[in-house]
């Protein structure tokens, strides 16, 4: 079932159900490609063969790092460099989408948030300086401009990243979120920021590039979103035009507490699945492709994701 059922995903079609998502892997050099980062992607795509390949996150300003080895995509400087990326997954067969990212007050870049709170599981020094309206519309627009030089770089599509404690995520959050605008307070206020950007992006990129969002749809901590947040969420940005909802963590950033079974976050995707037609993309313990293929059975997810095993090993599709 997951490497010989085809999708759909907005205009664009995918071979099958297996995506390699988002992670980083500190082989650039200060944010740059490198020969290391270009044969571990070609290898993942050439022996795995995944139906997408999601590059680990890049950053969209530099003053927006989640860390020293990030990649950027923050000018046109680096599209060349992120070209190499994307024709050795295409060389392998897989589409290759663009994961964009400001870390906000969780990165070693400038503390912003949505309120001047720390993430709640990090022990940080700096307290974030709230953003502004108008600061918020400049980063919706660099978003924007970053999605350009992905689809200039050969990406078939663009993943806004809103999870993991990031800044769009700390947006969504209440634990970091206690703005009396009209950025905080509602679950549609809190997302404002994603939705604003997405259609921003949508408009900067056209109506043939996918849209994917990576929602932590649930903190799972006291005061945290829960996962009737996520799906409640999840239909706010099917209906902004966002074509792929792919879930994580918030706050707890990619594990869930308490849970290392395959598909630990399913209990959400279930949800979300109920409330959008788009497809929903589930990710987290996923080892075997037999449990892929169960959770797929089961209607958890349209799309599974396998991180960590194809991480450690490119030739995870022969062994496992």
């Amino acid at each position: 079932m997951i490497f010989d059922t085809p999708i759909r995903i907005g205009q664009l079609d995918i071979t099958n159900r297996l995506v390699m998502p988002p992670m980083q892997t500190n082989k650039t050099d200060r944010g740059h490609v490198t020969a290391e980062l270009v044969q571990y992607y070609r290898d993942r795509a050439v022996y795995s063969r995944p139906g997408i390949i999601i590059t680990e996150h890049s950053c969209i300003a530099e003053s927006g790092r989640a860390a020293e080895g990030q990649l950027s995509i923050a000018s046109d400087a680096y599209i060349e460099e992120h070209r190499q990326l994307t024709d050795a997954i295409h060389a392998g067969g897989s589409k290759a989408f663009v994961q964009l990212n400001h870390a906000g007050s969780n990165g070693i870049g400038e503390s912003v948030s949505a309120s001047p709170v720390t993430i709640p599981a990090k022990k940080l020094t700096r307290r974030p300086r709230e953003l502004t309206p108008d600061a918020i519309f400049e980063l919706e627009a660099q978003f924007a401009a970053a999605a350009v030089r992905a689809v200039q770089a050969g990406y078939d599509g663009v993943e806004i990243h809103c999870a993991h404690g990031y800044l769009l995520n700390q947006f969504y959050s209440p634990m970091t979120n206690k703005r009396k605008d009209a950025y905080g307070g509602s679950l549609e206020n809190r997302l404002r920021f994603t939705l604003e950007t997405a259609a921003r992006v949508r408009e900067a990129v056209g109506p043939s590039v996918p849209i994917a969002v990576r929602l932590g749809g649930a903190d799972y901590l006291p005061g945290g979103s829960k996962e009737e947040d996520a799906a409640e969420g999840a239909a706010l940005l099917e209906a902004a035009g966002v074509d792929l909802i792919d879930l994580s963590g918030g706050m707890c950033f990619f594990f869930r507490p308490g849970h290392l079974e395959a598909g630990y976050f399913s209990s959400m995707s279930k949800k979300v699945k109920a409330r959008v037609s788009v497809p929903v993309l589930l990710t987290g313990g996923v080892q075997r492709i037999a449990e892929a293929e169960k959770l797929l059975a089961s209607g958890k997810a349209d799309l599974i994701g396998v991180g960590r095993a194809l991480l450690k090993d490119a030739h995870w599709r022969e062994t496992a």
